[in-house]
């Protein structure tokens, strides 16, 4: 029985050990189906999405998964001190319990002196150091000591682990928040065009596009090495990371199979890295094996009636699409490239992804104020022509 927990211990302290070491310390997607991490996240966030789907309110079953993230953060950290704790405990018991107990005198039980092991591995890790049990042996103290070096570094790792992780997640909201202002909340591709309709639109959608390549870089980077980002919601229920990014996926897709020119050369750059960061995203949490990936093909996100209502978006920006059947062709080969893996994910983390082109809202804050300006560049040309044949008025 002691050489059993002395080989449960082992494989407790080891797999926290290969697990944290993985998770937090390796800058890489972990290799292997039994990580304590991925089985934490495979037991916890189903029965999660079951308790969030019985709220009837949009709102509030967005604020129940906005709550996942942080708090599946600390009960994993919760998971490895208690499997640490549990490791070392039964280290310990496999050393026949050599401590001196003065609550367990008269108690000579298995179980008791396995509840003196827990309970000085417990207060070891933390660094309590009460002293109310004493070891009897050297190999006792020598494991104290080296529990309490790792209970220390355990300590340090998640101080420095939470700065990262919301450092991460800031920089990725900031962009989301930004597209707001140029595509609309929720965020779609015809929005996006039709606010670039202006002279000069194209360098300026060129820039956003190099912008957003990066920060699909970005995304690749940080959430492959910290998944758990991904569980993180948006501050505003219209936004989230992936409807930002299949909308600007979207956007790309169109201007590669509509028109050509600049923002269609930045479009492919920026499409090839969000597409990359998009699949790689789904590997990590194997969204192939999942029930949408066997149904993908039965959902279309563009029908033939929303096609015809982007054509009619996509008309006022000069961008011909329905009277190219080609380009119709290319952009339904584009899409299979990228909303197989978009709609997966997004059944999997219960994001929605975005419409390609949103029904006009009646205060839409754009249309307002860009009928405002309208009206003052307007008057101005009224009073321009006026100034020309009244100079003296």
């Amino acid at each position: 029985m002691h050489v059993a927990a002395f080989i449960a211990g082992l494989f407790c302290c080891l797999g926290v050990a290969l697990d944290a070491f993985q998770t937090i310390v390796l800058p890489r997607r972990p290799t292997g189906r039994f990580q304590i991490t991925r089985i934490f996240f495979i037991a916890t966030w189903a029965p999660w999405v079951v308790f969030a789907e019985r709220a009837r309110n949009r709102k509030v079953r967005e604020q129940i998964y906005s709550v996942y993230g942080p708090l599946s953060l600390l009960l994993l950290l919760l998971l490895w001190a208690l499997l640490l704790i549990c490791g070392f405990g039964l280290f310990y018991f496999s050393m026949r319990s050599p401590f001196g107990d003065m609550m367990m005198l008269h108690t000579g039980s298995a179980w008791a002196q396995f509840g003196t092991d827990l309970y000085v591995s417990g207060t070891t890790l933390f660094t309590l150091g009460l002293g109310d049990v004493v070891p009897h042996s050297r190999l006792a103290r020598a494991v104290i000591i080296f529990e309490s070096g790792v209970g220390l570094g355990f300590v340090a790792l998640v101080i420095g682990y939470l700065p990262v992780l919301y450092q991460a997640f800031s920089r990725r909201e900031v962009s989301v928040a930004l597209l707001d202002s140029r595509a609309g909340s929720p965020p779609n591709a015809a929005e996006l065009l039709r606010r670039h309709a202006f002279e000069g639109g194209q360098e300026a959608l060129s820039a956003l596009l190099a912008e957003w390549e990066r920060w699909a870089a970005e995304i690749l980077e940080s959430h492959i090495s910290y998944p758990i980002l991904c569980y993180y919601r948006s501050q505003h229920d219209n936004q989230s990371w992936l409807s930002a990014l299949v909308s600007i996926l979207d956007t790309c897709a169109l201007l590669i199979s509509v028109i050509e020119g600049t923002p269609s050369r930045q479009a492919q750059l920026t499409f090839v890295m969000a597409r990359h960061a998009l699949i790689d995203l789904g590997q990590v949490f194997h969204v192939q094996e999942q029930n949408a990936w066997q149904h993908r093909n039965e959902v279309d996100r563009l029908p033939s009636k929303d096609f015809y209502y982007l054509c009619g978006a996509l008309g006022e920006n000069h961008l011909r699409l329905c009277g190219d059947p080609a380009a119709a062709k290319r952009l339904n080969t584009i899409r299979a490239l990228y909303e197989p893996h978009a709609f997966a994910l997004s059944e999997y983390l219960r994001m929605p992804l975005p419409v390609w082109v949103a029904p006009p809202k009646e205060n839409d804050q754009w249309s307002i104020l860009t009928k405002l300006r309208t009206d003052a560049e307007s008057t101005l040309k009224i009073r321009s022509v006026s100034s020309i044949f009244h100079p003296d008025e």
